[in-house]
C-alpha cells in the first residue's frame, strides 16, 4: 500500500462577513498518496481556493488538521510554516509569476538559492529540470522572450527545484489555449510517472481534470465525489 503523503482530518475554515460567518469548507476530510496525481473541481466559491491555500500552509483552518509528511502543519507558527513552504512544497500558478530580469535557469534556481543550496548543485539541478520539461534550448531566455507556454513550463520546473513532497497547481493551464494547455498537463503526467512526485491540480476545465488519477469535486465546501482511473490519461 502506498505511503499516505497528506492526510485531512475534519478540516473546516470559516470567515467572518459582517455579522454573518460563511462556512468556506465544511468537515472536509481527504487522504492522498505518494504518487498521487489528484485534480480538484468546483464550481466558483466552492471552497478550492481555500483548500489550496490551507494545503499551501498559506492559511490556516478554523478546526481541523493538515498532516503533511508526518508533520501536523496545523499546529506550526509562521517561521515553522515558512520552512515547510521552501522545502516540502512547490507551487504552480496560473500566471507563471516569473522573476523578469532573470533568465529561465535563473528562475529555476532561485527556490535553491533561497533553501541554502549550494550554487554548483542548483545550477545542475536546474539544468536538469529544464531538460525534463523540454527547455534544453531556452535557458538563457528572459520570461519577455519564452511563450506562455514556456513560460508555464519553467513555472513547472522551479516548483520541482527543491525536490518537494507535494506539487500544488492552482489553474495551471487557466491562461493558455487548449493546445498548450494539453501540452502542460501532459508534461506533469510524466513528471508524475517518472519522478513519482504528488501533484495536486485544482482547475475548472474537465478535459485537463482528465489527466489525473483522481478527480475530487468540491461544493459548498465538501467533497462530495471521488472519481479514481485507472490510469491518468485523458482518453
Amino acid at each position: 500500500m502506498s505511503e499516505q503523503i497528506l492526510i485531512i482530518k475534519d478540516l473546516s475554515r470559516e470567515f467572518q462577513a459582517g455579522k454573518y460567518k460563511v462556512h468556506a469548507l465544511k468537515d472536509t476530510n481527504i487522504t492522498i498518496k505518494k504518487g498521487d496525481f489528484v485534480a480538484i473541481m468546483g464550481p466558483s466559491g466552492s471552497g478550492k481556493t481555500t483548500l489550496l491555500n490551507i494545503l499551501g500552509c498559506i492559511d490556516k483552518p478554523t478546526t481541523g488538521n493538515v498532516i503533511l509528511d508526518n508533520i501536523d502543519v496545523t499546529k506550526l507558527n509562521e517561521s515553522e510554516l515558512s520552512k515547510i513552504r521552501r522545502e516540502k512544497i512547490g507551487f504552480i500558478f496560473q500566471d507563471a509569476n516569473l522573476m523578469p530580469i532573470l533568465n529561465a535557469i535563473e528562475n529555476v534556481e532561485l527556490p535553491m538559492e533561497c533553501n541554502g543550496t549550494p550554487k554548483y548543485e542548483r545550477l545542475k539541478r536546474a539544468k536538469t529540470l529544464l531538460k525534463l520539461v523540454g527547455l534544453e534550448e531556452r535557458m538563457k531566455q528572459r520570461p519577455n522572450q519564452l511563450s506562455s507556454g514556456e513560460k508555464q513550463r519553467v513555472a513547472i520546473a522551479r516548483a520541482f527545484a527543491n525536490q518537494p513532497s507535494i506539487i500544488l497547481a492552482d489553474e495551471p493551464t487557466g491562461n493558455l489555449d487548449s493546445e498548450t494547455g494539453s501540452h502542460i498537463m501532459e508534461l506533469l503526467t510524466r513528471l508524475n510517472k517518472n519522478i513519482g512526485s504528488t501533484i495536486i491540480v485544482v482547475t475548472h476545465d474537465e478535459k485537463m481534470a482528465l489527466y489525473a488519477s483522481k478527480k475530487m469535486v468540491i461544493e459548498d465546501g465538501k467533497i462530495t465525489n471521488l472519481y479514481i482511473k485507472k490510469s491518468n490519461n485523458p482518453s
